[in-house]
C-alpha cells in the first residue's frame, strides 16, 4: 500500500476520484419538458391507487423518453465504439484537485473547475426536474457563478461531497501557505 489511509491521496501527488455522477434526464430541456408534464397531480384516487394524469403521461411518454435516455448513454455516434463523441453522453467527477464534467470512456474532459474556485454551491430545482428527483448544482465564488452542473440526480449529497473536498483542498492550501504543513 503506497497511501497511509486507503483512498486518500495528496492533491500534490496525483489526482484521484471521490465521486462521479451521472446527469438525468432532467439535464436536458426536452427531459425537463416531460418532467413538468410528469409532476401534474390533477386525477382521482381508485382503491388506494392514485391515479393521475402525470402519471398516465409517464407511461404513454416511456416511447419518446427511451431513446434520449439511451442517447446520453452512448459514448459515440453513430456506433458505440467508433465513431464522433457524443456530446450528450457526459458524467460528472470530483477529484482531490477540481469538478470535471467529461465524456466517460476516454473521451476527454469537456470543462472543470478547481476547488479553490468557489466558496458556496446552492442547489437550483428547475421546472421539470423535481419529478425525476434531480438539481443544478450552481457553484459561486462570493456572488459570482463559476460553474454548473445541470440535472445531478439527489443534488444533495453530492454538493455536501464537493463542499468536504474543497474544505480539505483549501485548508491543505492555507497550511501550505503558513508553513504548517511541508510538501
Amino acid at each position: 500500500m503506497t497511501q497511509p489511509i486507503a483512498g486518500v491521496v495528496p492533491a500534490s501527488e496525483r489526482e484521484a476520484t471521490i465521486m462521479t455522477v451521472w446527469p438525468t434526464l432532467a439535464a436536458t430541456a426536452y427531459g425537463r419538458w416531460w418532467g413538468r408534464r410528469f409532476e401534474n397531480k390533477m386525477g382521482l384516487t381508485l382503491f388506494g391507487i392514485p391515479l393521475t394524469f402525470g402519471r398516465l403521461m409517464a407511461l404513454v411518454s416511456i416511447p419518446f423518453i427511451l431513446p434520449l435516455y439511451f442517447h446520453m448513454l452512448v459514448p459515440r455516434v453513430p456506433f458505440v465504439i467508433a465513431g464522433w463523441p457524443n456530446p450528450a453522453c457526459r458524467r460528472y467527477r470530483l477529484t482531490n484537485r477540481r469538478v470535471i464534467v467529461e465524456q466517460p470512456f476516454g473521451g476527454g474532459e469537456q470543462a472543470s473547475v478547481s476547488l479553490d474556485r468557489f466558496d458556496t454551491i446552492t442547489i437550483e430545482v428547475m421546472p421539470g426536474q423535481a419529478w425525476y428527483p434531480a438539481g443544478d448544482l450552481v457553484f459561486r465564488l462570493g456572488q459570482v457563478e463559476t460553474f454548473r452542473l445541470h440535472g445531478v440526480p439527489h443534488p444533495e449529497p453530492f454538493r455536501a461531497t464537493c463542499m468536504k473536498a474543497h474544505q480539505g483542498f483549501v485548508g491543505v492550501q492555507k497550511a501550505r501557505e503558513l508553513g504548517v504543513v511541508s510538501v
